[in-house]
């Protein structure tokens, strides 16, 4: 499978995981919400809404003209951070979370 597929492969997982919590979302947060200069728009989005309005969206963008991925990339450890451990979702995100990362962060053989 080459990288585009698998990038697109993780990013249909961690949409899965919202869409089976009941996490996705039908409706855009405020545009102003997006606009945020803070990581993960962590002033103006919950945690899982910038997964669905930022990182899913944007990375769709990247392998949809072709430009170059990330070289490193590391979402998971925020996660691990921001939900909540008496979340349901929690773990079933941060495994997909984990293995997005790990993609983009091999470990040297």
């Amino acid at each position: 499978m080459d990288s585009q597929t698998q990038v697109r492969q993780y990013l249909i997982n961690i949409e899965q995981v919202l869409r089976d919590h009941a996490l996705w979302q039908e409706t855009l947060p405020d545009p102003a919400a997006l606009d945020s200069t803070q990581p993960f728009c962590m002033d103006t989005l919950d945690p899982v809404e910038w997964l669905q309005w930022v990182l899913i969206p944007r990375m769709h963008a990247l392998l949809d003209s072709q430009r170059a991925l990330p070289g490193e990339f590391a979402v998971a450890p925020y996660y691990e951070m921001a939900l909540d451990s008496s979340r349901c979702e929690r773990e079933p995100l941060l495994a997909v979370l984990l293995e997005l990362d790990a993609f983009f962060n091999p470990v040297p053989s």
